[in-house]
């Protein structure tokens, strides 16, 4: 996950549809609104895909990619790339190595959990190791979270 700013645009922002806010009254997202962009991210966006960690593929090829309901990878919300996100359970999947144990990441990480949450957008956060040693654990995590999810919405 990526910050290009500190800009910060408000659930009730005139770049979502309608000029509403982003939120159901059952604190999920509508189906008919969508979540603010900051284009300038699609190039860092693209390269992330590109280079995408060890860990990251992994998920990615050998579970992520044909899971139903779909994700996508380094989907941008706001000026914020994140890992993995599917849109009908409104999860996030954020991969963390190292560096999100220093003082200011985990400020920064707070922050942004923060900001998703406020669109009803739950974020689910393993660091790299749990992948490398726990991948079947982390899978069926994924999936409970996902099922969760989609029955509070119904």
């Amino acid at each position: 996950m990526k910050n290009i700013s500190n800009l910060k645009l408000s659930r009730k922002s005139p770049l979502l549809k309608g000029g509403g806010t982003s939120e159901a009254s059952d604190g999920g997202l509508h189906e008919n609104h969508f979540l603010p962009r900051n284009k300038d991210l699609k190039p860092p966006s693209r390269e992330l895909r590109t280079n995408s960690t060890k860990q990251e593929n992994h998920l990615w090829y050998d579970f992520l990619r044909n899971f139903v309901p779909r994700f996508t990878r380094q989907r941008i919300v706001n000026n914020y790339i994140l890992d993995f996100y599917c849109h009908k359970a409104a999860l996030v999947i954020e991969l963390d190595g190292a560096q999100h144990y220093e003082k200011e990441a985990i400020e920064y990480d707070s922050a942004r959990t923060e900001y998703l949450n406020g669109f009803g957008i739950e974020v689910l956060r393993f660091d790299n190791k749990q992948i490398d040693d726990n991948f079947s654990k982390v899978c069926e995590k994924i999936k409970m979270t996902v099922e969760e999810r989609i029955k509070q919405k119904v």
